[in-house]
């Protein structure tokens, strides 16, 4: 991991120290959970170190929460003298500080805060507990920020771009269709990534946008499903955190899906292209043990740690390909992962042009990491207007 500094070494002594004291002890037999109803009677107590997971949905959504959740199990594997905390459903909103306050109070010296809107509180806690480090999923952060705080992310456009092969190749319409939350860089990353793949093997395909201004309202996704599949869309892709209603929608309606977050091919056995998977568990596991190493430093270096296929920690994969998707579309797939991987690669090498026919990327320009972060326009083949 590469937030690493000698800075901040009070913050995980105690970690560290309480880890070593621990020993052997049985702690996963007594693992804590919690969530915004209740805490657990067994949960652990302060001379236990403890690491904590605040999740916006539930555990087993088909989406971002479930994969989040398959993170932290991950963590009880790598580390049995840790208890593990998590909380499911936690708003973002105060509540998500006080979700975190409680599992301080149980002993967690670590919390993962995994919603894009759980950043305001996460920062709150991290400034009232210097002694605690709190790492926030997914967003960027400037400024004055507290030494224990930090974000981190993947680079999921890549596999996203590599999904959009699979939509490009396999549509017989040309017209995909994208269900997506809210208009932050990631989504947004993530939509032109995925047209940009479908263009590299298909130039006439498009990319038709609706916006359900939630992360999981499986009422407005089915009606973006709906509408989407109405002007003749036949494969189907989202950015909502709860994935289950959009995948169905388009195995009901005989349309081909793309997976997000978690894979659901089980809910799409006939229509199933692939999907971009998080696999969180062996980079929370590097940032655990960076913290424990007394290695964890964030506003003063690096306060946004990111990885890709790039760095080699990739904290994503493919999910497995459906019937649909044809050997010589795995292999195009393939080899574009191994171009991403290089320096050269990216999914908006240059020329890349906005809707209006702007160039926002020269020629042969590679745009870094960070430039990907603060995108803020569709390309060129992505029908339909940001929402405001």
């Amino acid at each position: 991991m590469s937030i690493r500094h000698s800075t901040g070494r009070a913050v995980i002594a105690t970690f560290a120290l309480a880890l070593a004291l621990a020993g052997c002890s049985s702690a996963t037999e007594s693992s804590g959970s919690s969530d915004t109803a209740s805490s657990s009677s067994d949960a652990p107590g302060k001379d236990t170190p403890a690491v904590g997971f605040i999740m916006v949905g539930p555990k087993d959504d088909y989406g971002y929460n479930q994969a989040v959740y398959e993170g932290s199990e991950e963590i009880k594997k790598e580390f049995p003298d840790l208890e593990v905390l998590t909380a499911e459903n936690v708003p973002e909103d105060d509540t998500a500080a006080t979700t975190m306050e409680q599992m301080i109070d149980k002993g967690a010296k670590l919390i993962f805060a995994t919603s894009y809107g759980h950043l305001d509180a996460a920062m709150k806690v991290a400034a009232e507990h210097p002694d605690v480090v709190v790492v926030q999923q997914g967003n960027t952060i400037t400024g004055d920020i507290p030494e224990n705080a930090g974000t981190y992310f993947g680079t999921v456009y890549e596999p996203m771009y590599l999904a959009g092969i699979a939509a490009g190749a396999s549509t017989k319409t040309n017209k995909l269709g994208y269900v997506y939350a809210f208009p932050i860089p990631q989504t947004i990353a993530n939509i032109n990534a995925f047209e940009r793949g479908a263009q590299s093997v298909n130039p006439k395909a498009e990319t038709i946008t609706v916006s359900t201004s939630s992360w999981c309202d499986p009422g407005k996704q089915q009606a973006a499903a709906d509408s989407l599949l109405s002007q003749g869309v036949d494969v189907l892709t989202q950015h909502q955190d709860c994935t289950a209603t959009v995948i169905q929608a388009a195995e009901k309606a005989g349309a081909m899906t793309v997976g997000y977050h978690a894979d659901a091919s089980s809910l799409a056995p006939n229509g199933w292209l692939t999907g971009a998977v998080w696999n969180w568990g062996p980079l929370y596991t590097d940032i655990v043990k960076t913290v424990i190493a007394g290695d964890f430093v964030g506003s003063q270096y690096n306060a946004n740690y990111r990885v890709g296929y790039k760095t080699g920690t990739n904290p994503f994969v493919l999910a497995p390909f459906g019937p649909d998707v044809s050997a010589d579309t795995q292999a195009k797939i393939a080899e574009a992962q191994k171009f991403l991987a290089t320096e050269d690669g990216s999914p908006f090498v240059g020329p890349v042009y906005d809707q209006a026919g702007d160039i926002k990327v020269e020629d042969g320009v590679v745009p870094t990491y960070a430039e990907n972060d603060a995108v803020d326009y569709f390309v060129q083949g992505v029908v339909g207007k940001l929402a405001q």
